[in-house]
Formats: C-alpha cells, structure tokens, sequence
C-alpha cells in the first residue's frame, strides 16, 4: 500500500483470489483528498461524520475449528484521510474464514487496528474504527426502518438531467427560515471504477431558507448516471446544498444497498450531534 492508491489500482472489476487465511493487507485504502479537493474542499473539512457499514458475511473458526458466524458494524470516521475501498474490505473479512481465533474478542481488537491503520495509511492513528459484532443469538432483534422525514418522492416531476445539477437546488431566502427533515429512495449513483450501479436512499435535515422540495428531487435524481464512490457522492450532495441554499445546520445521509455482503451509509453533519442508530432499510 503506498500513499498515492488510485481506485484503478485496486480489485474493482479484476478477478480475485479469494485469501481465506487471515491477511491484513489486503486492505486498499484510497486517499479522501483528491475528490474533496474536486468538489472545492480545500484545507480544513467543513463538516463532521462517519461512513456506517455492515458486514453481513462474516465468518472465522473457534480455535477446536467450528466455524462462528455474525454480523459487524463498522464506523469509520469523516475525519480520516483515507476510505477504505469496498471490494478490499469484502476480501480482507473472507481471509477470516479459516482462521482460528480464541474468542470474539480477539476478532474485535484485530478488526479496529487493521482497520484504524488503513484510513490513516500507516501514519498516526488520530480516531479509531468502531466495531460491534452481533452474534445470532441477537440476530432477531435486527430490525428494518425506512427513513423517517417528508417524502419527497411523492412529487410528480419530469426529470431531464442524470448527471449531477446543482443548479436544480434553490432556497426561499425571503421567509423565515425552517426546520425539516426530507428523504428520497431515488438515489442512484455508479462505482467509480466498474460502473456497476450503486442503489441509495438519502435524508436531508437542515435549519435554514426553505429548500424547495422538486428542484432538491431533480438534484438527487441527476446522480443517476454520475460516477462516484458513496462517500463522495454523500459530500458532493451537502457542499452542492451548504452552497446553493445557505442552511444554518445541515445533515446528509445515505444508506446505500450491499454488495458484496457490506452496505456503506455515510453521514455528514455541519454540527456535532450523535451519529444515526445504524438501522437498515427493507432495500439494505
């Protein structure tokens, strides 16, 4: 792994050797800088979260060889310098398949400092990857939640446009500003490297000017064919509405559908306020 890992450089679209001893550098991490730098991000980020996954396929053997099962939850913090490329993720989790480990706890403490050492690329740890695991016997208490907001799906609109438009967002600067929360399931975008479509719902809560609700459905359908990581499609979408309608608080977050076993759910807030309850849609 050096630095400078461009998503050409990974195993997006390659055929792969599935490893399934336990290997840790088969993480790829990829710099969050050059795309934040595209969408006018330079310095100091204007914003707080985390990127939430789910880990649907995980699997390592107790030490007499029996073979364990769960589910992990992942949040990887905004503020580090590097993502982790999913295809990677999905190969380093199946290099625990024949691997013998005392206890639950063990694959816990390897899975946070594997992963904390990748999004900062080897250098100083700032902030950890957090990690839960739930076992089956918690598997029944996994619920599914759709978004809660207004939807904004509802409104019936002709849509023209099908790579991202930021001039479909407009505010109502001259009434007094509001507090609401709006969501959409019309959020489609594309990997950045296969082209293979990424499936996504997305909420948006502000104070501020009044968005209005068509041109703010129009935007989110104009990713429809646009290339792009979820990470940086979820910061592409706050900077466009932070620019074009000047909310006082905004907060983005996606939830996208899984491939390869790992969905990935990032969450961008102007303010520091708790991260959302990791809840999967019926589509996740």
């Amino acid at each position: 792994m050096g630095p400078m890992n461009t998503p050409e450089q990974s195993q997006l679209g390659k055929a792969s050797a599935y490893v399934d001893q336990y290997d840790a550098a088969l993480l790829f991490p990829i710099p969050r800088q050059g795309k934040r730098e595209e969408i006018g991000i330079h310095g100091q980020v204007p914003f707080m979260g985390a990127d939430l996954w789910t880990a649907y396929e995980l699997s390592w053997l107790n030490l007499r060889g029996k073979p364990q099962v769960a589910l992990a939850r992942f949040t990887i913090p905004a503020e580090s310098s590097h993502i982790i490329e999913s295809k990677s993720f999905k190969l380093y989790l199946n290099s625990f398949n024949n691997t013998r480990l005392g206890d639950m706890s063990e694959l816990q403490q390897r899975l946070r400092e594997d992963l904390s050492a990748a999004i900062w690329q080897g250098g100083a740890v700032k902030s950890s990857v957090g990690v839960q695991i739930i076992l089956p016997e918690q598997f029944d208490r996994e619920p599914i939640h759709e978004m809660d907001g207004v939807n904004l799906d509802r409104l019936d609109l002709e849509c023209t446009h099908f790579e991202p438009t930021p001039d479909f967002l407009r505010a109502n600067f001259d009434d007094a500003p509001v507090t609401e929360t709006l969501t959409s399931n019309l959020l489609k975008s594309n990997c950045l490297v296969t082209g293979q479509p990424d499936w996504g719902s997305v909420r948006i809560s502000y104070s501020g000017p009044q968005i209005d609700q068509a041109g703010l459905l129009a935007y989110i359908v104009s990713f429809r064919n646009h290339n792009e990581f979820h990470e940086q499609c979820v910061e592409r979408i706050y900077m466009d509405i932070q620019r074009r309608c000047q909310p006082l608080r905004l907060e983005v977050y996606a939830r996208y559908t899984r491939r390869g076993g790992l969905d990935i759910n990032p969450w961008r807030t102007s303010h520091p306020k708790a991260v959302p309850v990791n809840v999967r849609t019926a589509r996740q």
